[in-house]
This record gives structure tokens, C-alpha cells and sequence, in this order.
């Protein structure tokens, strides 16, 4: 939680706030992402339902998909594609870091997420229109976006009539090693797509032996500005940077200060009543705020 999106603490002794053992299939979530519906009615989340201690990172089938109306009690659902649509996904690999968004076009909320199939090294972006109820999709996910040397990661914010995803991608010789990776964007002006890559790379660490992923993009309250942040996850750090047009991001890398040490997941913005439930409920870290982590 934080009061400023820069200084976070930990809720809850930084101690699991859900038993996942009941919540995902193989025991383990990872890559959160948390959203308030647009009726102001309710919160959805998804994770990609895997257990890397138990399991490693050969193989997951799916999803959980997650609602609640008040941040404390929540209803999950959890997706296995290779089950739940055999006859497209029975080769499915990975399924990961789902995220969702609105579609005011069609009034309803579209999860999108990574996928990799056994016999095929590309990283494609599939999506899907959830349920009225949350519980899973109305139909077969399909092909969302495929960038031109695969990605992950994807994250998606609307700003003056352009959708915005950014995701880790990378860049391959003509014999397909990748020679380079960070941050880059697509754009559209529609959740349909078609989605056009600017290969820039947008975080200051693609020219450098640091690597990143897991972005997130979101914007300041009451402000114009916006943070892209992502994981250093071989440094175990988080960092960020800014941008008031999406497209531009400041040169240097900011370090957040926490007392905790996170990975892949998102940022939502809350009221005042709901931080004071939600500390209520689980109380703050009592260490407090931690110095910059490096």
C-alpha cells in the first residue's frame, strides 16, 4: 500500500492475504493483476495459476480469474485451458501473466494473457471476453496480437483514444538468437486490434546486462504523469520511470522504497475508506518503510 505510488509498506506482516492451495490448481499464483470495475461496483483480478517450487517452469494450463466487492472476501475461478477448450489448447505450454481490461465497445471485460504451445517457440497474446459472472470466458480464447519476435508481459491502458500495451519484447538475428530485450509498446485504436510495434525500447536497461520484465503502467492521481515500472527480477529490484505522453519516458531509473520485496504485479488506486479497511483488516508491516532497495 502507499499514499504517493513511490513509498509502499507491506500489509498483513507481509503474510499471504489468500490460501492458495484453494484458490489455483497447482497450489501457486504468480503475476497478479488487480482492476476496479468501471461501475465502481466491485474489483476482478487474475493470476497465472502456477507453483514454480512444486511444479518449475516446464509447464502451466491456465488462469485464476477472481472477483470480490470488497477487497476482502474474494470468489475464484480457476481456467485450465488445455481442459476447459481441448481441442485448441491441448498442447498449451504456458499461460501467462493474465491481465484484464474493459471494452467499452462491447460493454464487457476482455482477459488477455501469454501463450506458448509444446511444439512452437513463439510468445503470442491470446484474449478472451469473461463471463457476466467472472467465472471464466464466453468463448474460445483467440489470437490478440503477435509480435514480430514474441512477448510477455503485456499490460494495456487507454489515453486519448489510443490503447497503449506494453510488454517485455526482444530482437533476434537472422538466425533467431536474441541479441537484445526490455520494454516496447504497441498501439491501437481499438482492443481488436490491429496493434502496430514501435521497436523502440523503452526501459533505460535493453542496452544493458540488467534485464527486466513484468511492466506495469498506471497514472498518478490527480497528476498528468504516469510510472512504467518493471521488475529487475535477477537483482531483485523494482524500478520505474515516468511519462506524460505514454511515449516518451524519462532517461533515468527511480527506486522505489519498500520494506518488502515484490515481483511481477499491478497497481490500482484506492480510497481513503478502503485503505483504512483494508489496514484494518490487515494491519500494517510494523517495521514500517524500509530504506531504498537495491
Amino acid at each position: 500500500m502507499s499514499e504517493d505510488a513511490v513509498n509502499w509498506y507491506a500489509l498483513n506482516g507481509n503474510k499471504p492475504i489468500l490460501s492458495l492451495d484453494q484458490v489455483a490448481l497447482s497450489g501457486g499464483i504468480r503475476d497478479p493483476h488487480i482492476m476496479r470495475k468501471v461501475d465502481n461496483k466491485g474489483f476482478l483480478m487474475v493470476a497465472t495459476d502456477m507453483n514454480t517450487v512444486k511444479n518449475g517452469w516446464s509447464q502451466n494450463n491456465g488462469i485464476v480469474m477472481s472477483s470480490s466487492h470488497n477487497l476482502l472476501t474474494w470468489k475464484h475461478h480457476a481456467i485450465d485451458l488445455s481442459k476447459t477448450y481441448p481441442e485448441s489448447f491441448s498442447k498449451v505450454k504456458w499461460v501467462w501473466a493474465p491481465q484484464t481490461i474493459y471494452d467499452p465497445s462491447t460493454g464487457k471485460y476482455l482477459v488477455y494473457f501469454t501463450i506458448r504451445f509444446k511444439d512452437d517457440q513463439r510468445l503470442d497474446f491470446y484474449c478472451a471476453y469473461a463471463k457476466e459472472d467472472f467465472s471464466g470466458f464466453e468463448d474460445v480464447p483467440k489470437l490478440m496480437f503477435s509480435a514480430k519476435f514474441g512477448a510477455i508481459d503485456g499490460d494495456i491502458i487507454f489515453k486519448d483514444g489510443i490503447y497503449h500495451f506494453f510488454y517485455k519484447g526482444n530482437t533476434k538475428d537472422s538466425l533467431g538468437k536474441e541479441v537484445k530485450n526490455g520494454i516496447q509498446q504497441a498501439t491501437s485504436k481499438s482492443l481488436s486490434g490491429p496493434w502496430t510495434e514501435d521497436f523502440k525500447y523503452l526501459d533505460v536497461y535493453s542496452d544493458k546486462k540488467v534485464v527486466v520484465e513484468g511492466s506495469s503502467i498506471f497514472k498518478l492521481n490527480n497528476s498528468g504523469t504516469y510510472i512504467l515500472m518493471y521488475d529487475l527480477y535477477t537483482n531483485l529490484r523494482y524500478e520505474y520511470q515516468t511519462s506524460k505522453d505514454l511515449y516518451n519516458f524519462s532517461k533515468t531509473a527511480e527506486s522505489f522504497e519498500k520494506n518488502f520485496n515484490p515481483r511481477h504485479g499491478a497497481v490500482m488506486g484506492i480510497s481513503k475508506k478502503e485503505m483504512k479497511m483494508l489496514k484494518k483488516k490487515w494491519p500494517v508491516s510494523p517495521s514500517g518503510l524500509s530504506t531504498k532497495t537495491n
